[in-house]
């Protein structure tokens, strides 16, 4: 059976029936194309492309060009598939009129089904402004990666009473402001489960336990493509770095050993005729 694009009301429908929603990152056309021909319902153009496809350090040097860069790629290879563009560092963080504009070029230019940004209470009404633009918002709470230097560090959120109950009201402003999802980044997975029982739209969790209405993992984590660092709550389905090297270093072997290019990989024609013509 073909496979049927994921659609907002499908995605509200699926959080009160109970199923599970499934997403992952994808930053080029091969890959994008790949998971287009799987059961996941979602790809996130996430701005974690800066550390795994354009090797930053972080999330915070992406620009708005790379971004709808990626996404128009991704957008092309995975027709069938609901994409989520994910707003960089400082372009939505200026002013309401920023956030909107760059909203607006993630779907307009980049071909996204929606945008995602980081923040909680404090960007509601930059929430609600896009909403009301017309352009899906998908939130982010918990440990936001664009603004890690100012929560400690790449730290789980929410271990105390205090900042559990910000991430719970943060979580119910983003949905009173119109997003229809928020991603549950690195959060204790008895509040990710307090707020998915409490909020009416999906929650899609990483590292928030299973609870969640959905998961999320970067690709690369998943396979086995990146090694910088690994996060707990990553499960890696593949080792396909060393499937790389191996294929890599198998073909450079055979390179200076000459067996490949073999005659099935050459054209043929006649040596000696072509010779004579060439008079060499």
């Amino acid at each position: 059976m073909a496979k049927v694009k994921a659609t907002i009301p499908g995605l509200l429908k699926a959080k009160k029936e109970g199923q599970k929603i499934r997403m992952v990152t994808a930053y080029d056309y091969p890959t994008a194309a790949i998971i287009d021909q799987t059961e996941i319902e979602l790809i996130l153009v996430g701005d974690s492309l800066g550390m795994v496809m354009l090797g930053y350090e972080g999330t915070v040097p992406v620009t708005m060009d790379e971004m709808i860069h990626h996404t128009k790629a991704v957008v092309r290879g995975a027709r069938n598939t609901f994409i989520v563009g994910d707003l960089p560092f400082m372009s939505y963080n200026v002013s309401v009129e920023q956030a909107v504009t760059n909203a607006g070029r993630i779907m307009k230019e980049g071909g996204a089904d929606c945008v995602k940004l980081e923040g909680g209470l404090d960007f509601a009404d930059t929430v609600r402004a896009i909403v009301r633009a017309g352009i899906p918002v998908m939130g982010h709470i918990g440990l936001t990666p664009q603004t890690a230097s100012a929560l400690g560090g790449f730290k789980v959120q929410g271990k105390d009473m205090e900042s559990a109950r910000q991430i719970y009201e943060d979580a119910l402003a983003l949905e009173e402001a119109g997003a229809f999802a928020l991603v549950l980044e690195a959060i204790p997975a008895p509040l990710a489960k307090i707020i998915t029982e409490k909020l009416h739209i999906p929650t899609i969790g990483i590292g928030a336990g299973v609870h969640c209405d959905g998961q999320v993992l970067v690709l690369h984590d998943l396979l086995g493509l990146f090694d910088r660092f690994v996060p707990k709550f990553v499960k890696r389905y593949a080792k396909m770095d060393d499937s790389i090297r191996e294929a890599l270093n198998t073909y450079a072997a055979e390179v200076a050993s000459q067996v490949f290019p073999g005659p099935e990989h050459s054209f043929s024609g006649n040596e000696d005729e072509l010779r004579k013509y060439l008079k060499v």
